[in-house]
């Protein structure tokens, strides 16, 4: 395929873009989260539309990250030419867009097919925008903010990028109430630092650090540390430091679970044993997350499940 001249706005319609398997590609990512994202004890109706949620948030977060499949699709499917497709704000911005579409129901279908399966999900429990979009602005953050300097700051970070979607959880299965939205936030944030401890390494490849630098400055831990081959007894310090404070946010949380009966009971025992099961990998790994991200096997998730079902842990 030719490619447009400099100045052209031509991209590829999406039945020729690869769209099915773009789609299938960003939500099979769901099996290496640390939490179950639909799993198979779920109503059906449930799980399709957890997947729906799911994946936009992926996609999202893909773009922010610069982790999208290569080839250009997912950038031709939301109407990006091929020169910008690695543009991460010009992706964030035909996103934000193309979720507009999904909530105009006198407007347009939505371009991208994950955008398209969210539609039904939007209308069938009378979904908000708010917080796709606080979704969206979290991954905006990340392009322009590489450093938090307080741990408040990093929670605000989190409100956006994290807590959106344990709220839109709590909506899709009609289980939204005021103090359950709090308790979910606990854990959505819990979660969202465990995964920052795991993926330090990573992330300062990309040139960010969510350790805060008050944090670092405590335990005398410079940026240069976290390039390291291993860890040192002050970076440990630090890791376990914050990965108390994620253990502290899910246990806040854990009685979310007290509040609901049945299959969502179960599924939200699987966030917060996912989360607990992390940390015990990270202070397994004693606190060496530098060569790579501890996680947890399929036993030990297992029993932290049972254990968090049975309001202990």
């Amino acid at each position: 395929m030719c490619r447009p001249r400099s100045g052209q706005s031509t991209v590829t319609p999406p039945d020729r873009a690869g769209g099915v398997d773009v789609e299938r590609a960003t939500l099979d990512k769901a099996a290496a989260e640390n939490f179950p994202v639909a799993p198979f004890f779920l109503p059906r109706p449930w799980r399709e539309d957890l997947m729906a949620v799911y994946g936009f948030a992926r996609l999202v977060d893909d773009i922010g990250d610069g982790d999208l499949a290569p080839g250009g699709a997912d950038a031709r499917l939301l109407g990006v030419p091929d020169d910008r497709a690695g543009d991460r704000p010009a992706l964030l911005d035909a996103l934000e867009a193309d979720l507009h579409r999904v909530f105009d129901p006198a407007g347009p279908e939505p371009r991208h097919p994950l955008l398209l399966r969210l539609r039904p999900t939007v209308r069938r429990h009378a979904l908000t925008p708010e917080p796709f979009l606080r979704l969206v602005a979290a991954n905006r953050q990340d392009q322009l903010v590489k450093r938090y300097e307080t741990y408040d700051d990093l929670l605000a970070y989190c409100a956006q990028s994290a807590n959106p979607v344990g709220r839109l959880v709590l909506a899709v299965t009609g289980t939204a109430t005021p103090e359950r939205i709090r308790r979910s936030d606990a854990v959505c944030t819990g979660l969202q630092i465990v995964e920052h401890l795991q993926d330090v390494a990573e992330d300062l490849r990309r040139d960010r650090i969510y350790l805060p630098v008050t944090d670092m400055k405590l335990f005398q831990v410079q940026e240069a540390d976290l390039a390291a081959p291993t860890a040192g007894a002050s970076v440990r310090a630090l890791v376990a430091h914050q990965a108390q404070r994620a253990l502290d946010l899910l246990n806040e949380g854990a009685p979310l679970l007290g509040s609901v009966h049945g299959r969502l009971r179960l599924l939200l025992a699987g966030f917060v044993a996912g989360g607990r099961a992390a940390v015990r990998a990270i202070a397994a790994a004693e606190y060496d997350v530098l060569p790579g991200p501890p996680r947890p096997g399929r036993i030990q998730l297992l029993r932290e499940a049972g254990v968090t079902l049975r309001g202990k842990g």
